[in-house]
């Protein structure tokens, strides 16, 4: 007989929620972990740089929320939260980055995050963002969730729009690619595709964008990553 068969009474501490961090920066995982830590009922069960590590990692540790940065090792967050939400649909994920808000929000939300976090505001607002999302609701911040409001009240979809929005996901990542100084070589190994499927998304990107050739695209993309920064 079991010490909990003979007491009629269990010893084990309540489990505590296994968060997974996803970022190829170790210093924001540690500072996140350290925020997280301090939470009693909380614990990062996993950390992951790339997205082959973060499957793993679900695999492996099942974790009850995976918060990712879209900018990861080898791949893409929004293909990762993607893939997330095919093979473990009842996981959340976080959107936790640097990127603006108003170009990747909505598009993360569609790929199946449950919320988005920009990284400066990280410091006050994760753990709630984390609990919100894990009590089933949906996190954003005051001024998205104002703006995605007031597209569906004014049923203007393009309302405050740029010319990037007109991108597919696949697409966005390589020109933001395109935009840090990666060629056409690096971007395929990065993204795992072949040259030739990326140089179908180039011309795919100049045409959507209006832009008559590689040096035009090239210099935007370059602008565009500059104004991200700002």
């Amino acid at each position: 007989m079991t010490r909990k068969e003979a007491s009629g009474k269990t010893s084990a501490k309540p489990r505590k929620i296994g968060v997974l961090l996803v970022d190829d920066h170790p210093i924001v995982r540690a500072g996140l972990t350290k925020l997280i830590q301090q939470e009693a009922d909380m614990t990062v069960c996993a950390e992951a740089a790339s997205g082959h590590e973060a499957l793993k990692a679900c695999a492996e540790m099942t974790p009850d929320i995976a918060i990712l940065d879209l900018s990861i090792k080898e791949g893409s967050g929004l293909e990762l939260t993607k893939d997330i939400k095919v093979r473990y649909p009842k996981l959340p994920v976080l959107i936790l980055s640097m990127h603006d808000e108003s170009i990747y929000c909505e598009r993360a939300l569609r790929a199946g995050a449950k919320g988005y976090l920009m990284k400066d505001q990280a410091g006050e607002n994760i753990i709630p963002a984390i609990r919100k999302v894990l009590a089933g609701d949906i996190y954003l911040s005051a001024n998205m969730a104002q703006s995605i409001l007031t597209k569906v009240a004014t049923g203007d979809p393009a309302r405050g729009a740029s010319p990037v929005d007109r991108l597919s996901d696949r697409e966005l990542e390589i020109f933001r690619l395109l935009g840090q100084g990666l060629g056409t070589k690096d971007i395929a190994g990065h993204l795992h595709r072949s040259v030739k499927t990326v140089d179908a998304h180039r011309e795919n990107i100049k045409r959507k964008l209006h832009l008559s050739n590689a040096t035009d695209l090239l210099q935007y993309a370059i602008q565009w990553v500059r104004s991200e920064k700002a």
